[in-house]
């Protein structure tokens, strides 16, 4: 057990959890967006695959890494953009949409990947690019600190900026608030004279550029590469966060911080000869256990006292 406290509490370790932290925290800002809203976004899975696929292949052919980046965006926004189409436009149900796109997600990033390449699950056929690692002037210098916030990835500092941007946006601006109020109150929305579902749709595709950096840093910062099924429940896990967090763009990112720690956690007990097929279980368990325990709370909370 002491060998476990002594890896945990590692300057490294904590910089591996904020690394591994960073898709989640992206996703769940794309589910906190459409959330608020009042639209349930359980197709940020597909958008992350998706883009990160696109990602790959854009920074490939292109030799840039940022155009690999900006491929990645508009392929999460487009994404969304087809989920709004379906649901807000033509009236389906957003659940079996969701699940729908997440499907085709899978099937279709292995049938693009398999006509550019002829490969099936991993995309070593392109010479794709990696964004880069950042190493602060001054942070890099201070001790412990600076060795667990410098040198991280590009897409770290965004989504880590990210987190007050949404809160500003949600909090302070006019478009913020119309989303809120289309969630929370969208017959008041109508009232004023808004549209709820050109408010709504433009949460989607606000989401879909953080599902779209999400998997740019799967497969291009996490990885050198696309695997098959390479997002791997994040896009879940980040439904949990969200739902943990209230709504709240800063617990909602503690709570993905919470699940980035226990993938990391995952990844290093395997060296202490721990099998991965245990190990590998330990984010998700967390999801379920974090849900369960959130969803008692509520129910006490709305138990009427005799």
């Amino acid at each position: 057990m002491g060998r476990v406290f002594n890896l945990i509490f590692t300057v490294d370790f904590i910089s591996s959890v904020i690394r591994v932290t960073t898709p989640i925290l992206f996703a769940t800002l794309a589910v906190l967006l459409s959330e608020r809203a009042g639209v349930v976004n359980i197709s940020v899975e597909g958008a992350m695959l998706i883009s990160a696929l696109m990602g790959v292949v854009g920074s490939a052919y292109s030799g840039s890494p940022w155009i690999g980046l900006l491929v990645a965006v508009l392929s999460g926004i487009i994404y969304s953009w087809i989920l709004a189409f379906f649901h807000l436009r033509l009236g389906t149900d957003i659940i079996l949409t969701g699940i729908a796109l997440n499907l085709l997600a899978s099937g279709l990033t292995v049938f693009v990947l398999f006509l550019l390449t002829g490969d099936k699950g991993v995309s070593t056929g392109l010479p794709s690019k990696v964004l880069p690692n950042l190493k602060i002037p001054i942070l890099k210098d201070i001790p412990i600190l600076g060795g667990i916030l410098s040198n991280q990835n590009v897409l770290t500092y965004i989504a880590l900026v990210s987190i007050f941007v949404i809160n500003i946006f949600l909090d302070r601006t006019r478009l913020g608030v119309y989303i809120r109020a289309a969630g929370e109150a969208p017959n008041a929305v109508e009232t004023a004279g808004k549209s709820v579902n050109r408010i709504r749709r433009t949460a989607l595709i606000l989401g879909g550029i953080f599902a779209g950096c999400g998997g740019a840093f799967m497969s291009m910062a996490y990885l050198s590469m696309f695997t098959k099924d390479m997002v791997a429940g994040r896009g879940f896990i980040a439904l949990a966060a969200e739902t943990m967090g209230k709504g709240n763009p800063l617990l909602s990112s503690i709570s993905a911080l919470l699940f980035g720690f226990a993938d990391a956690l995952s990844n290093n007990l395997q060296l202490f000869r721990i099998p991965s097929e245990i190990t590998r279980i330990i984010p998700y368990l967390l999801t379920v256990v974090a849900l369960a325990t959130y969803s008692g709370r509520m129910q006490d909370k709305d138990r009427i006292p005799m």
